[in-house]
């Protein structure tokens, strides 16, 4: 608006003198807007006419805290309000006590007594300003704690669901009071008729540009005396109102502001200097000076230096008689003015055509530029979450989210499943506004091959980290040895740890198991001293990844919900069994057995002893019965001694008189079922993966492979069976992760590489060496025979054939492995197994027995009833990531990601790996005092070696190569806007990158990157060769061009080999490397191509060889 005014007022000093205008508002400052547009009569300025029109609303009281002492006598009010704008808890106390005297005042108007309270029909509903969701949610939980009294109460703001923002205008139940709990968005965008009081707390949250940084932030501040004037009108439409300011009189007058600080003055001003340009009317800061209220010109200086970070102003070369504080509208900046969106998102749209994706960056940046349409009712974060953990699939990105959901709801649009039909109008706006530009959706995709969608979807991700550079984010890296200890061996991708357990915690694993319903099916809980270890079940047909249910348990704990026992003291439990010897068990370690309905003292030896009772030697024969994914199977031994303990097993089984299940059943549960082989029906020992229907799906425990069978076709385990050890085996191939070829064209592995694997390994016996067993998997190699005499490993052909990368084993996986040779060191193996001595038999024995004595007592209640709360701490996984920024200014403020991001919670898979991975956000918020950044709409880029710094330097302005002392090898590379030649200080070096490679990279990948973006800059460019021109043959040629640029790029035939990061000692520092190792290789080009390119190419150091 500012800007527009000053547009305004210069074409009519111009141009357009004699044209009329007319400024017509409630709450503008009249005098001010009349002096700006004063209008010049010899060589005198006058004001321009001023008119005033009078409204007639409803007669409406004011009062302030000064009026409200004989209500609120006992409540303690600070006096002097200090100017930190804040609410104090006692204002909240206030503002409940006058919405029960409510009750009080309209009894007195109605002349109705006390005690006719519930004969009142209609009471005026209250709107409450607040300046915040979290300050809602506070005054919310103080109201519903209010049982007694009849209150309806609504939140109303611009995250709630449509359904519960059309709630607020229903008429309330009859004897009940409308409690509006609102932020500004009640001020002039919702009014509710049947307000009769308002409740001001003179708060709002602005938001601002933070002056280091440019990214804006949401502050709390007072409200401006004409927004709470604004507010006092939302009272008094049909009746009498009333208005309740929670402030002092004098405060009001000498701290509350007239009016707001101007948006040009507070806000980002890319798109203002963006029209500026557009215009043709002469240097932005020249310009802006003349505003209203102008904005400072270092704002000025730094936007412009954001928009040439963008590529929205032409760079130029920073010599002497340029200006580094202007430069030429590119074609990416005139796409961008025109365009209704955020300068990151139109760029990521033209990033879009470039790649052939544009539908899907129309639909994001659509989506992001409007309120989120993922519906989170009230306080049901965690439902909300899972929503939008569904849409992203295993994407891990917000925006690929949205684009799923938007297409779901275009699938299924006459069931109006998409919350802001606005989001497919401004789709289809941006849409009409991009052909302008001859970027069109193709009507027709592409034949889709198998891997095309991940292609997609890769291609998609690296569209959005160019569009949002420099919003780069490091994973910081675990340190696997602590890690493991804190999990004491327990599997971090399907356990959550919780602190401050009670003592005798066991005797409440019910209440336990019953706080992660809403996360997974609970498999077992291990009590140790203070601390619990909750296992989810995993179902032994999924690949290795963290559970959903890991992910909904830590978000539970990030959302602050309140895990809590029902407790009895320890002492009353020593007191009221007959024996002192309980204490024994006190803060023993106890395992709680869901599958197997055994709480027993824990064992105190690890899984690797535990399941090389099932192996007789490291070296097996092994047939694959089951493949789960490229490097994990199952399989049994055909060793002649397991096979014949199989073939008794058989027999013994299917000679028992098998009864019917007397339960329905349910996931994880064991049983028997039939299998067919060669027409012969026998019974197995099977568990149930999952029901559907009348049937369901089993595993077969003894072989490994799965089956359907009808539901009434499974019988009871009889208990003997249930005891023993379960004869399958899982496996997993060691010192193997997917190639980059394989994460780009599948989920995980490409359809090629499941293809590959599942031929190798399928039709005939296997030999495995066994490394280690981690949480009961057995970590190999795995070979096979290849002709008559040669012996292949599987995993060297896979890596062979570009579909794997050759990776570290684990530390647990290390550690086991120095178990296992010591345990099958043992000339006589028995002897090495036998793990627990006479002694320790017995105590075990007097352990369970204790135990079962007290959870006896407590289940026929002789222990009473609990009466104490154990408030527990998490949960909580080591292995929980935490993010650090790129950038220079912010490399070491604290960074969270927002609550409603599939990325709030991120558990690293894969802690081994040293590779670097990166997190790119969409947009970020700062807090007040610049010390932390919010991470909003974030995407988690593929585990792909060496793609950070790749990346960083394809979406860069300018780099600076960093070499070592011998100049053999690139070491390191500087990305930012480049280097001032005149002023010899760098250009913006607070968004410069410092990267250490951590993968070899040589002359020849910075050769394909600036192939790249050539191919890039063909498809932004202007002129007769330029964007508008092309046909629809030669566009689609050069966009099939730039994609097989980025894949050649990412996918090299050869890996790049992982180094250990060596970091420069002159760290963001430019122009480091002598003139005569630099070659330039944008000096084939003239100075007019330079400037319009949106990427310029990247000088090369040479090496030596």
């Amino acid at each position: 608006m500012d800007f527009l005014l000053l547009v305004v007022r210069k074409l009519l000093r111009t141009n357009s003198r004699f044209v009329k205008v007319i400024l017509m508002s409630a709450t503008i400052n009249c005098q001010e807007f009349a002096n700006y547009f004063a209008i010049p009569v010899r060589n005198k300025l006058y004001p321009a006419y001023v008119f005033e029109v009078e409204g007639k609303p409803h007669a409406i009281e004011e009062y302030y805290l000064d009026d409200l002492k004989p209500i609120l006598s006992n409540i303690r009010i600070i006096q002097s309000i200090v100017e930190e704008p804040l609410i104090p808890k006692e204002m909240y106390t206030a503002a409940v006590t006058l919405i029960q005297w409510f009750d009080e005042l309209e009894m007195k108007e109605s002349g109705m007594e006390k005690h006719c309270l519930d004969l009142m029909s209609e009471c005026g509903s209250v709107l409450v300003f607040l300046p915040g969701l979290a300050e809602i949610n506070y005054m919310h939980e103080l109201l519903t704690n209010m049982v007694h009294k009849r209150l309806q109460i609504y939140p109303l703001h611009s995250s709630v669901t449509l359904e519960e923002q059309n709630n607020v205008f229903l008429a309330p139940v009859p004897g009940y009071r409308k409690i509006l709990l609102s932020t500004n968005i009640a001020e002039s965008s919702v009014t509710v008729p049947d307000v009769k009081y308002v409740i001001d707390f003179c708060l709002t949250r602005t938001l601002v540009c933070d002056e280091d940084t440019n990214y804006q932030s949401l502050r709390l501040c007072w409200t401006s005396k004409n927004s709470c004037n604004q507010r006092r009108g939302r009272a008094g439409r049909v009746s009498k109102g009333y208005c309740y300011r929670l402030i002092y009189k004098d405060f009001w007058a000498n701290y509350i502001p007239e009016t707001s600080v101007p948006e040009m003055v507070r806000c980002p001003l890319e798109n203002t200097v963006l029209k500026v340009k557009q215009l043709d009317m002469g240097e932005p800061r020249a310009l802006l000076a003349t505003a209203l209220s102008p904005p400072n010109i270092s704002d000025i200086e730094r936007t412009i230096l954001l928009l040439k970070e963008i590529g929205a102003l032409a760079i130029g070369d920073h010599s002497d008689d340029a200006n580094l504080y202007d430069g030429e509208l590119t074609f990416l900046g005139k796409v961008l003015a025109r365009l209704p969106v955020d300068q990151h998102l139109g760029k990521l749209i033209v990033l879009g055509n470039v790649f052939g994706c544009l539908e899907e960056c129309l639909i994001i940046a659509a989506a992001l530029s409007l309120n989120s349409f993922f519906a989170i009712p009230f306080r049901q974060h965690l439902d909300g979450y899972r929503n939008k953990m569904h849409f992203s699939g295993n994407s891990k990105s917000d925006c690929i989210a949205l684009v799923m959901a938007f297409k779901e709801w275009q699938e299924s649009r006459q069931k109006g499943k998409l919350r802001h039909p606005k989001v497919a109008e401004l789709y289809e706006e941006l849409k009409k506004r991009v052909s302008e530009f001859n970027m069109h959706v193709n009507p027709q995709p592409p034949a889709m091959d198998r891997d095309y969608v991940y292609k997609q979807r890769f291609i998609l991700q690296v569209v959005m980290a160019g569009a949002f550079y420099p919003n780069y984010f490091a994973l910081e890296q675990h340190d696997e040895e602590i890690a493991a200890k804190e999990l004491s061996g327990k599997d971090p991708k399907t356990t959550v740890v919780l602190k401050s357990i009670p003592s005798y915690g066991f005797l409440y694993y019910k209440q336990l198991q019953s706080l992660f319903r809403q996360c997974g099916q609970v498999k077992s809980i291990s009590y140790d001293g203070s601390k619990a270890f909750v296992e989810f079940s995993r179902n032994p047909m999924e690949r290795f990844k963290t559970l959903p249910a890991v992910y909904m348990a830590l978000k539970m704990s990030q959302l602050r919900t309140q895990f809590e026992l029902n407790v009895h003291l320890s002492e009353e439990i020593e007191e009221k069994m007959d024996t002192g010897s309980s204490v024994i068990v006190r803060n023993t370690r106890v395992n709680v057995d869901f599958q197997k309905h055994k709480v027993a003292p824990a064992q105190k030896f690890c899984s690797a002893l535990e399941k090389s009772q099932t192996i007789t030697s490291l070296d097996l024969s092994i047939n694959v019965t089951e493949v789960v994914e490229v490097g994990h199977f199952w399989g049994y031994r055909i060793d002649e001694k397991n096979m014949t303990l199989l073939k008794n097993l058989s027999a013994e089984i299917n000679q028992l008189d098998l009864k019917p299940l007397s339960i329905r059943p349910y996931p994880d549960l064991v049983c028997m079922a039939p299998f067919t082989d060669w027409e012969n029906e026998r019974y197995y020992r099977a568990q149930v993966l999952y029901v559907s229907g009348e049937s369901v799906e089993v595993f077969y425990v003894d072989y490994g492979n799965r089956s359907k069978v009808a539901l009434d076709h499974l019988r009871e385990i009889p208990d003997h069976l249930r005891k023993l050890p379960f004869q399958a085996l899982e496996f997993k191939v060691r010192r193997m992760r997917p190639s980059s070829q394989s994460l780009v064209c599948g989920e995980q592995w490409s359809y090629a590489a499941s293809q590959r694997f599942a031929s190798l390994v399928s039709g005939c016996a296997l030999m495995v060496k066994v490394f280690s067993i981690v949480h009961s998997i057995l970590h190999v190699d795995v070979f096979r025979h290849s002709g008559i005499m040669d012996v292949v490993n599987i995993r060297d052909v896979l890596i062979q054939e570009c579909y794997a990368e050759l990776s570290e084993d684990s530390y647990e996986s290390k550690l086991s492995s120095e178990t296992l040779k010591q345990l099958f060191a043992k000339p006589d193996g028995k002897t090495g197994r036998s793990v627990a001595t006479g002694e320790t038999n017995s105590r075990a024995q007097e352990e369970d027995r204790l135990i079962k004595a007290l959870l006896d007592s407590n289940a026929t209640s002789r222990l009473g009833m609990p009466n104490c709360k154990a408030l527990l701490l998490g949960p909580y996984n080591p292995y929980n990531m935490k993010f650090s920024s790129m950038t220079r200014i912010s490399q070491f403020r604290t960074v969270f990601v927002e609550k409603e991001s599939v990325n709030s919670v991120v558990v690293d898979d894969a802690p081994e790996d040293s590779f670097q991975q990166i997190l790119v956000a969409a947009s970020i918020r700062i807090n007040s005092t610049g010390s932390t950044m919010l991470l909003r709409e974030t995407s988690l880029m593929p585990p792909v070696p060496g793609l950070p710094a790749l990346l960083s330097m394809l979406f860069a302005p300018a780099i600076d190569l960093r070499v070592d002392e011998s100049r053999k090898r690139y070491t390191g590379v500087l990305c930012g806007l480049g280097w001032n030649h005149a002023l010899r200080i760098p250009v913006l070096p607070d968004h410069d990158i410092e990267l250490a490679f951590d993968v070899e990279m040589n002359v020849d990948d910075i050769t394909q990157i600036n192939i790249l973006r050539k191919a890039i800059n063909k498809l932004v460019c202007d002129g007769p060769n330029g964007l508008l021109h092309l046909g629809r043959e030669r566009m689609t040629h050069l966009q099939n061009a730039a994609r097989q640029n980025l894949l050649s790029l990412i996918c090299k035939s050869k890996p790049r080999e992982i180094i250990p990061p060596k970091w420069y000692a002159k760290s963001y520092e430019w122009g480091q490397q002598k003139n005569k190792f630099i070659i330039d290789q944008s000096e084939v080009l003239n100075s007019k191509e330079k400037r319009a390119s949106l990427y310029q190419l990247h000088k090369l150091v040479l090496l030596n060889a």
